[in-house]
């Protein structure tokens, strides 16, 4: 019998861009059914020859030189160039690993620390003055365990303005509000609102933050970092 491999909720996509009119979604993914229910022909982005391997190249340069070099200019620069829409003071810190940079969006006065992983393969939007301590991992999305083929299920992340995610968290997929804070090596398995301040594994509010507090700039440029 044959089976439809999952998707993403098209009115969770919805409500992300709605969120963030600018974020940039990949081509839906395609396949072929095979009569057992089997899958063939998988292709988690439907998108032609050149652009997937100009992608593909751009994302192996850069996480094996570029994301190395102590240059904030360098780094930025051949971030755009490969497709990233990156906004006015942000940075992208040494050794951080960028999946699939045409569907990256960062905005002005965000900082991105070290060693982060950006895994923009589904679309990942990040507002402004926002800040991903050093060791933040940010995923595209998971994968359908019911399927005979393991297949991917990928989902945009919508990060609003002024959130601060410490030190070694992980999100999953998820829309995280307008001032959130996630603390340090919590685990986001779902979205969260404007404000809350959510810890552990799987993260929790634990507590309000100050709209009042949100007037500082996220920017930050250490030298050769």
């Amino acid at each position: 019998m044959s089976r439809e491999p999952a998707v993403t909720d098209p009115d969770v996509v919805a409500a992300k861009v709605a969120a963030a009119p600018t974020l940039k979604l990949p081509p839906p993914p395609t396949y072929d059914l095979l009569p057992d229910g089997r899958v063939a022909n998988y292709r988690m982005q439907s998108m032609g020859l050149f652009r997937k391997a100009r992608n593909r190249v751009g994302q192996l340069l850069y996480n094996m030189f570029v994301t190395h070099i102590p240059s904030h200019h360098v780094r930025l620069a051949y971030l755009r160039l490969f497709g990233a829409t990156i906004g006015k003071g942000a940075a992208v810190n040494r050794g951080t690993t960028v999946l699939d940079i045409e569907f990256l969006t960062i905005g002005n006065n965000t900082t991105v620390g070290g060693r982060c992983m950006l895994d923009a393969r589904a679309g990942l939007w990040l507002g402004d003055n926002v800040i991903l301590a050093s060791d933040v991992q940010m995923l595209g999305g998971g994968h359908d365990i019911n399927h005979p083929d393991f297949l991917p299920v990928p989902n945009p992340t919508v990060v609003e303005d002024y959130v601060w995610i410490a030190s070694r968290a992980m999100t999953l997929p998820c829309h995280i509000g307008r001032g959130a804070v996630v603390a340090a090596q919590a685990v986001v398995i779902k979205d969260v609102g404007e404000l809350e301040v959510v810890g552990g594994n799987p993260a929790k509010v634990i507590a309000k933050r100050s709209p009042g507090a949100l007037q500082y700039s996220g920017r930050f440029r250490a030298p050769f970092w």
